[in-house]
């Protein structure tokens, strides 16, 4: 068992791993703007199964590689988990739910290759991929618990509800957040604001063109790091007798500093390529694992209320 116990573990690590680097190279291959690298060919790339040496289709390339192995690794994991957990709810639902946006990311990524479309349509297929790695780091964190047999049986005292109900106000808003940073850089809106924490120089600036998606993107930025750090403080004041509740909130506070700050380093080198495509990378991860953060501290908040309420 122990033994099954560890492969399970490492493969459900490599395969959210795997999905961390989809996530990197879908990124980078917007900020390099190689999307039609490959032209409208899918899966080929310009007609042919080894394209033509250009820096565009090996960046497009190479994502689409990518996005398939880790496709093949989001599989294992889901027969993986039918063989050997499969009377355990919470990993077959998270081994599903990276199939199936795992799925859709692909097919939306095939669509926008194909038939050429709008950035709100692109800002989503980020959105989609998202969830996918969320799916794959709550299994990671469910394995962690079932080594540790910490978080999997019912806690003998109460989480309250308004855990629960505010963790998953901040998620739904953090989606937001984020299908708004996705928009912003599929119109190629990042220049709107130049400067930090003032945009071009003024605490409200003329909100025209892409400076008024910038802005209101700086100003979701700080409600969200608000209502974080509110979390966390309402957590530490209603969850004394869970402790691991309350590492987890000062956790998603230290991310929401971290996601700000490179906020402020992107504005920074927005006039860089080089650096800005690392930058921006940077803020994918960081946000990447701040919503799966949360998507897991909500998960407990709501499964030990449900289980408290019916007991």
């Amino acid at each position: 068992m122990a033994m099954i116990y560890s492969r399970y573990r490492a493969l459900a690590i490599v395969t959210c791993i795997g999905m961390l680097l989809v996530l990197i190279a879908g990124a980078l291959v917007t900020n390099t703007d190689s999307g039609r690298g490959c032209g409208t060919d899918w899966p080929l790339c310009n007609g042919k199964f080894i394209p033509a040496y250009t820096v565009e289709s090996l960046i497009e390339y190479s994502h689409r590689l990518i996005s398939g192995a880790v496709g093949l690794l989001v599989l294992a994991t889901f027969v993986a988990t039918l063989v050997w957990y499969r009377k355990e709810k919470e990993p077959i639902v998270y081994a599903s739910g990276a199939g199936l946006f795992t799925v859709l990311q692909a097919l939306l990524g095939a669509a926008a290759v194909i038939w050429p479309t709008s950035a709100g349509v692109l800002a989503l297929h980020f959105g989609i991929s998202i969830l996918a790695f969320m799916f794959t780091l709550l299994l990671v964190l469910w394995t962690g618990r079932l080594k540790s047999g910490k978080g999997l049986d019912r806690p003998p005292v109460v989480v309250p509800k308004s855990v629960y109900v505010f963790s998953l106000s901040i998620l739904v808003y953090t989606y937001f957040v984020i299908y708004l940073g996705a928009f912003i850089r599929h119109t190629d809106s990042s220049g709107g604001c130049i400067g930090w924490p003032l945009c071009n120089g003024e605490f409200v600036p003329d909100l025209q063109g892409a400076t008024r998606y910038v802005f209101i993107h700086r100003i979701a930025g700080v409600v969200l790091f608000i209502l974080i750090a509110w979390f966390a403080v309402h957590v530490k004041r209603v969850c004394r007798q869970h402790p691991e509740l309350r590492t987890a909130a000062v956790a998603a506070f230290v991310l929401v500093c971290c996601q700000v700050l490179s906020g402020a380093l992107l504005t920074e080198t927005l006039r860089n390529e080089d650096w800005y495509i690392f930058t921006s990378i940077l803020h994918n991860m960081i946000v990447s694992a701040l919503f799966g953060l949360m998507s897991d501290l909500m998960i407990r908040a709501w499964k030990w209320r449900e289980r408290q309420v019916k007991a």
